[in-house]
């Protein structure tokens, strides 16, 4: 068999070492493109046609970029694709460079395809030559010139705004959009996607064109969108008789419409099909090649956007899925507060983030709030969030403190095999009493709203976000220790409900404080007016929100405490646990006793820290039974009793024990393990209402228990 290349093109066999004379004396360059390396060789000739010169050519077509334009670029590539799939053996187009002066130059290629035994192409080999002078004396072609520039611009202008279209919806806009039909030149547009074996019908023709039962059509069926996908090559129709003719059972269904042409595109992205585009034509007769080659070029166009669109769609509704399955299916009723979460993904711009939010029931009559925002903004944000939501809350179901929770949570993500970090705010609250204890990790401050409506910022101190510190060891979180009131309310939210491009963070805390301040007044509709209104600022962020209210009147079960730990040398912690006792007795209803039981409490701990080595553990309970009496014991870790002293006149100690005795009903000293327990009880008068449960454990994760 003669190879029709070969005859075409005579070269020498040791092409392309020495190109051909005669090629070069008619002002033509020889090329030689291997496409199962990609590289093209081009001769001088060649390369002088492109005004390029050897040493700014690698062997690569993609060299000669700056010398095409990509109007120009994206046709010629669509023509050679073509070729190439529909089994031809040649090709030929006229095309325009840029010269070094700024220019557009004419040029005309032709190309020759070899191939294999089986059919598959190897080789290109074929010429290029300057043809300016050619079409600058034809009229013909000077009208041919106008034409394809505003072809071209069709695709150009297309392409760009193909560009922004994130999701299929976006394409098929675009395509229909009166500007995008106008460009077109045609009266409407239908696209279908294939799905399983079969064309999803995603956008309609002109009004009234819908053929029932064509939603969904197989592949295999006598449609123009089948047909193209099947075959994988466009299907021009160039009129009436063509379509009804071709279409037996499509053509009575749009014969009214006033088609005169079509044209159906198969979507072709990654050497495989995805759909098929059709261009509905009321105006038309025909297709020129220029037209056909302009058409190929959009095709492929818009199957690599459409290919784009549907891969972020399904990125988007995987992360979104992983997300929605992480965060809680329900919020858990809480009895003494009122709890309300929200949770918006970002619609534009990135995709979904790793917030998170969590309502943890504890025991006693306290809960978990926890707030948190991974780093990053794809799947693998959502999977570590979903770790982190388990992890934490494990840590706290366990009974552990919020700076040990917090630490342990630090820990897991750093020895996750993840280069992400989190940022996180957790607190425990009693709802009896109101102590709410806050440990925050690099996340924004939490904000108070009053009963009054008014609202503000509350500022807790802070540590560095959870994996980062445990990177770097800092794992001791601090704790903020705050009273809320019945009615009050506490709003957590991540930093997409406040974070605008070009503002402070310090300046969106402020609009979300004067947003709540004048916001309504139950938290399912709060939740709503912040959420709506932030949507309408254009975040590009996720938000989660969580806000929790304590109401008044709450007395769980018995059978619970309220323990606090207090180590040597720290004030802070001192004025911490003297706080938990002031709010505790208050809200036990103590009455008159509420001065002694602090008084008791204060002395027992002070003893505890200035003649023991290590710190002090004080536990606050109510006994259950028919008196009401509450029990103060301090924990610490020395065998020794204490012993009562006589103080003397003007001794300034020894009346501690002296004091105990006189004020408490009963006490005693209980030796432990590690240590010993002196604990005090105090009978309470009035009616002998049901004692709340708490346990308040500020214990950090490196002290040992006695």
């Amino acid at each position: 068999m003669v190879d029709p290349a070969a005859d075409a093109l005579s070269l020498p066999e040791d092409w392309p070492a020495h190109p051909d004379l005669s090629l070069a004396l008619n002002r033509m360059g020889s090329f030689d493109w291997d496409l199962d390396t990609g590289l093209m060789h081009m001769d001088e000739a060649a390369l002088d046609v492109f005004q390029t010169d050897v040493t700014e050519y690698d062997g690569r077509p993609e060299s000669l970029a700056p010398r095409v334009p990509p109007s120009e670029s994206i046709r010629l590539d669509g023509m050679v694709a073509q070729a190439l799939k529909s089994g031809g053996t040649h090709y030929g187009a006229y095309f325009r460079i840029r010269a070094r002066d700024g220019n557009l130059r004419w040029t005309h290629t032709q190309g020759f395809i070899r191939r294999d035994e089986t059919g598959r192409p190897r080789r290109i080999i074929g010429i290029v030559r300057d043809a300016t002078h050619e079409l600058a004396e034809s009229t013909a072609r000077r009208e041919v010139d106008d034409e394809r520039r505003r072809q071209t611009s069709v695709v150009e202008s297309t392409t760009a705004a193909l560009a922004h279209a994130r999701t299929v919806q976006d394409v098929i806009d675009v395509l229909k959009d009166s500007h995008g039909l106008e460009h077109l030149g045609a009266t409407s547009v239908v696209m279908g996607l294939l799905e399983a074996g079969r064309i999803h019908l995603v956008a309609d023709g002109p009004e009234g064109s819908f053929v029932p039962g064509t939603r969904y059509t197989r592949v295999d069926e006598q449609y123009p969108m089948s047909e193209v996908v099947r075959t994988l090559a466009p299907r021009f129709i160039e009129s009436p008789d063509d379509f009804a003719g071709s279409y037996p059972v499509l053509w009575p269904h749009i014969s009214g419409l006033g088609i005169t042409s079509a044209a159906y595109l198969p979507l072709i992205a990654q050497a495989r099909p995805i759909g098929a585009l059709g261009l509905l034509y009321s105006d038309k007769n025909g297709f020129s090649p220029e037209d056909r080659n302009v058409l190929v070029a959009l095709g492929s166009s818009i199957a690599q956007s459409l290919q784009r669109a549907m891969l972020f769609e399904q990125e988007h509704d995987l992360a979104e899925g992983l997300q929605q399955a992480m965060l809680p299916r329900r919020i858990p009723e809480v009895p003494g507060a009122q709890i309300a979460v929200r949770y918006r993904s970002a619609r534009l711009g990135r995709d979904i983030g790793g917030d998170w939010y969590d309502i943890i029931p504890l025991p006693g009559g306290r809960v978990g709030a926890v707030i948190g925002d991974v780093q990053g903004h794809d799947t693998h944000a959502a999977a570590v969030m979903g770790q982190l939501r388990i992890v934490l809350r494990a840590y706290a179901a366990e009974g552990h403190t919020p700076a040990t929770v917090m630490a342990r949570a630090s820990s897991f993500l750093h020895e996750l095999d993840t280069d992400r970090f989190a940022t996180c705010t957790y607190l425990e609250a009693d709802l009896a009493t109101g102590v709410v204890q806050v440990v925050r990790a690099g996340h924004v401050d939490l904000l108070l709203r009053d009963t009054d409506g008014g609202c503000r910022r509350v500022p807790v101190e802070g540590g560095m976000p959870l994996g980062l510190s445990a990177e770097f060891g800092r794992l001791d979180y601090p704790v903020g220790l705050l009273e809320l009131d019945p009615g009050q309310a506490l709003l957590l939210y991540t930093d997409g409900l406040v974070e605008q491009p070009g503002t402070d963070l310090d300046e969106g805390v402020q609009w979300l404080t004067a947003l709540v301040r004048n916001g309504p007044d139950d938290l399912q509709d709060l939740a709503d007016h912040m959420c709506d209104v932030a949507d309408g600022r254009g975040g590009d962020d996720d938000i989660a929100v969580l806000l929790l209210r304590r109401k008044g009147g709450y007395t769980p079960q018995a059978g619970g405490r309220l323990q606090q730990h207090v180590a040597q040398s720290d004030p802070e912690a001192l004025i911490s646990a003297r706080h938990m006792i002031r709010a505790a007795v208050r809200a036990w209803g103590a009455g008159d006793r509420a001065d002694e039981i602090e008084l008791v409490a204060d002395e027992l701990i002070t003893n505890a820290l200035l003649h023991t080595d290590g710190g002090a553990i004080v536990t606050l309970r109510m006994l259950a039974g028919p008196e009401r009496r509450l029990r103060v014991e301090v924990e610490d870790r020395s065998s020794a009793l204490p012993r009562r002293r006589e103080a003397g006149l003007s001794g300034a100690s020894g009346r501690g024990l002296l004091l105990v005795d006189r004020l408490t009903d009963v006490w005693g000293v209980d030796s432990r393990g590690s240590g010993k327990c002196v604990w005090c009880e105090f009978a309470l008068s009035g009616r002998a209402e049901i004692p709340w449960t708490s346990a308040i454990d500020t214990v950090p994760a490196d002290t040992p228990r006695p």
